[in-house]
């Protein structure tokens, strides 16, 4: 057996000879139990995307449009005088997107750290814009720039997820600590969803908190202080109430309570009308639906078909079995981003890549919840399938970032249970 000799001139075998490390590393351990290092100069070169991730888009999308016609063409009709009004426009901004996601997916996730305060500081200025133009309906949530509009709350979602990541990979190992794995969190949230409550935003608000604590938890921080901030905001909700009313600036919020806790009683006018007619469309569908283009609800009774509660209109169409079968998809979509996270090559890839897969997951899941009744009406549009520009396209932009996360990934699977501690024990730290 080849030997070598200690520093004490016994002999060893080869085998436990001291392994070379390179300096200015460190390990970082992921949930899976993978170890990877974080430090390190050089990056592996881009492979092949996840073409399962990329189908399952692809997919949805196709979905998302035929559904959108079908839902859309009455409202587009009495509303613009053209049935093919919101599916010709929701098509040109698909295209627009599913370009933006290829070309993403071939830019190195890395760009997207380094430009996280130009995308923070640029979408709070926005923001900030956004409460000097015109609202709807009381809510200040858009920015018009010529004959077109958007909400910047789509490039905060965005932010929020990078920043995060970012916080998150350069403060794991202290993550547990409150100066690092709580604070800077809430001093990049706070302006934020201050903006958010100005704006009469609630939706957008309940999303980017999620976002943030589904990365925070997921990266460490201690789970007392999400309760600590939940108690926070009910005393802040409680004394709001107390010195300046809440009808004062929350008064959209009373009136969908009472619709959520009672939808069907008395008269369903007015809050009521598009939770009730948006149940009466879910009961309609049965096991197997009406059939595609069927739908008798969207002829002007559900408000928004092609919007919030378009996902009522796929189960009248389609019933119990195409909405279950809509669902899975995006369970699929939901499970295959979190696999590319786990075999990221580094933190910051990982924690991006959950984080912009939790913001499809939180949307679809509170947007059938509300559509369901499940949940009170807040508004939340359904991924790929509800109308609106600038969601859609920047939601499929930040698929092309999951994909791109997706080329970098290490082929081999993450090891099992078993196979880990002894992994754990053959691991050496590197200096």
């Amino acid at each position: 057996m080849t030997t070598n000799t200690t520093s004490r001139g016994r002999k060893r075998p080869a085998n436990q000879a001291r392994k070379k490390t390179r300096p200015h590393s460190r390990i970082i351990e992921f949930p899976t139990g993978a170890v990877r290092e974080e430090g390190v100069n050089e990056r592996p070169k881009q492979g092949k995307m996840d073409i399962s991730f990329f189908f399952l888009v692809i997919i949805l999308q196709t979905i998302g449009l035929i559904m959108l016609f079908s839902a859309s063409y009455v409202t587009a009709l009495q509303e613009e005088g053209n049935s093919l009004f919101y599916v010709i426009r929701q098509s040109a901004y698909a295209i627009v997107g599913l370009i933006a996601m290829v070309i993403a997916s071939y830019i190195d996730y890395h760009f997207w750290r380094k430009l996280k305060w130009v995308i923070y500081f640029g979408g709070m200025v926005l923001m900030v814009a956004a409460l000097f133009f015109k609202g709807v309906a009381g809510a200040k949530r858009w920015v018009y720039i010529g004959g077109m509009s958007f909400q910047p709350s789509e490039i905060m979602k965005f932010s929020i997820a990078v920043l995060c990541a970012h916080l998150i990979a350069a403060n794991y190992k202290r993550m547990k600590q409150l100066r690092y794995g709580f604070w800077p969190f809430v001093i990049v949230l706070v302006p934020v969803l201050g903006l958010m409550v100005l704006q009469r935003h609630l939706s957008g608000l309940v999303i980017i908190a999620l976002i943030a604590g589904t990365m925070m938890f997921i990266g460490g921080s201690r789970f007392r202080w999400f309760a600590t901030i939940i108690g926070i905001a009910a005393v802040g909700l409680g004394l709001l109430t107390v010195f300046v009313g809440f009808g004062t600036m929350f008064g959209y919020v009373e009136p969908r309570l009472e619709a959520w806790l009672d939808p069907l009683s008395g008269s369903i006018q007015g809050t009521k009308w598009q939770t009730a007619q948006g149940l009466y469309a879910i009961g309609s569908g049965g096991l197997f639906g009406v059939g595609l283009g069927n739908s008798t609800q969207k002829h002007l009774y559900v408000s928004e078909p092609q919007n919030d509660m378009i996902f009522s209109i796929v189960c009248e169409e389609l019933g119990f079995v195409g909405a279950v079968v809509i669902i899975l998809l995006f369970v699929l979509l939901i499970y295959s981003g979190f696999s590319i996270a786990m075999r990221a090559p580094d933190k910051f890839g990982c924690m991006l890549a959950i984080g912009l897969t939790a913001q499809v997951g939180w949307q679809a899941l509170l947007n059938i919840a509300v559509v369901t009744n499940s949940i009170p009406n807040t508004g939340i549009s359904l991924p790929f399938f509800s109308a609106g520009g600038t969601a859609l396209t920047m939601l499929l932009a930040q698929m092309g970032v999951i994909l791109n996360i997706s080329r970098y990934c290490r082929k081999e699977a993450p090891p099992e249970s078993g196979e880990r501690e002894t992994k754990n024990q053959e691991k050496v730290e590197i200096q």
